[in-house]
């Protein structure tokens, strides 16, 4: 008992002395908290003219004196669903072996003076170890790795029975980037390449109905942002940061909130609304330029780079909107939200989708 009396007294110093002490820490803290917010802003202050100098003038620069990728190998992911034929000896992966026959014959057409067909799971980490080393075997070298590979997912959080259907969507978003890149590295380091991986608007934007799409995009973006600083500059990374781009997904190939994979053109609808539609060619056409001309973020349509500003300047006002235009119905359906509403209106589908998105014959597998 004599003990346990001793030892109480002692606690009850303790929490005494702590409380004593508790005012002078708080003010501490406040303090270096306030030294470090005007640590922070006096290099934008001072730094801020001269780093839009430097970006202007290397900018400038790039735009002169772009990459010249001809006689590079590349090796792209997610090749069959739209996105990324152009230039160079080029390696197509894809689940799809009949859709990346198509991709490869019409990238040949456009001048690739050798294609290989690598058809694989980007979510299995030895399907992407054999394709990387199926590449190198194949052309000697690689020099630029484009992960692109993507899927879709429409429905709202609470709709959701089974959270694990959605595991497929992180491995392929996420885990679909991460392992090409982990066995591309040390090639690309001896080649001093690029990785160039594509996210989506998704990554900052609140859209509604979207929320693993969402997750999986801001998840892949950060990976990439503290991949580059790791590296330096031993391999580059540019980030695409599309956003309504013509291609299987704004044809309305989507998870639901089963988990299966089908197409559902009212509920893109209700997603996407009246959102301009990118046409793939002019979008690959733009990314391509700016991938050549180093540029670390590409914004595409350019746009979304306004909307972007948004989210840094007026954070509430964009979730507001987006929970207007994509999760209240003013219909009898759920998938009659303000956004479709518009979308429905005359002329309004035909001036923001191109023919290829308003079709229904669209292959869910």
């Amino acid at each position: 008992m004599p003990a346990y009396r001793h030892r109480s007294a002692r606690v009850q110093s303790m929490l005494q002395h702590l409380q004593a002490r508790a005012p002078t820490t708080m003010l501490m803290s406040k303090l270096a908290g306030l030294a470090m917010e005007v640590a922070l802003a006096a290099p934008l202050v001072l730094f801020l003219p001269a780093y839009y100098v430097y970006k202007l003038t290397t900018s400038l620069l790039s735009s002169v004196f772009p990459e010249d990728v001809s006689g590079k190998v590349v090796l792209i992911t997610g090749t069959s669903s739209g996105i990324g034929e152009r230039g160079a000896y080029l390696a197509l992966v894809a689940r799809r072996e009949a859709s990346l026959g198509e991709v490869a014959d019409n990238a040949s057409a456009l001048g690739s003076p050798g294609v290989l067909v690598l058809p694989a799971d980007v979510s299995k980490p030895d399907d992407c170890q054999k394709f990387v080393d199926d590449t190198v075997a194949y052309f000697g070298r690689l020099d630029h790795l484009v992960n692109n590979a993507s899927i879709w997912q429409v429905c709202r959080f609470e709709e959701v029975e089974d959270v694990n259907n959605f595991r497929t969507l992180m491995d392929i978003n996420f885990w679909g980037h991460v392992y090409p890149t982990r066995h591309a590295i040390p090639h690309l380091k001896r080649a001093h390449g690029r990785i160039v991986g594509v996210t989506s608007n998704s990554s900052y934007i609140f859209i509604g109905r979207n929320t693993f799409y969402n997750a999986s995009k801001a998840a892949v973006l950060n990976f990439y942002d503290t991949l580059r600083m790791e590296l330096g500059g031993d391999v580059h990374i540019t980030e695409i940061v599309p956003g309504v781009v013509e291609s299987e997904i704004t044809k309305g190939k989507m998870l639901t909130k089963e988990g299966e994979m089908k197409v559902d053109q009212d509920q893109r609808d209700a997603v996407l609304g009246p959102t301009p539609a990118e046409p793939v060619t002019l979008f690959a056409k733009r990314v391509v330029r700016d991938v050549c001309r180093g540029a670390r973020y590409v914004f595409e349509p350019r746009w979304y780079l306004a909307v972007y500003m948004f989210r840094v300047c007026f954070l509430d006002i964009l979730a507001w909107s987006a929970r207007l235009l994509t999760m209240n119905s003013v219909g009898p359906a759920t998938t009659d939200t303000l956004g479709k509403t518009i979308l429905d209106m005359p002329g309004v589908r035909w001036f923001t989708q191109p023919a290829s998105l308003q079709t229904p014959e669209i292959r869910a597998g």
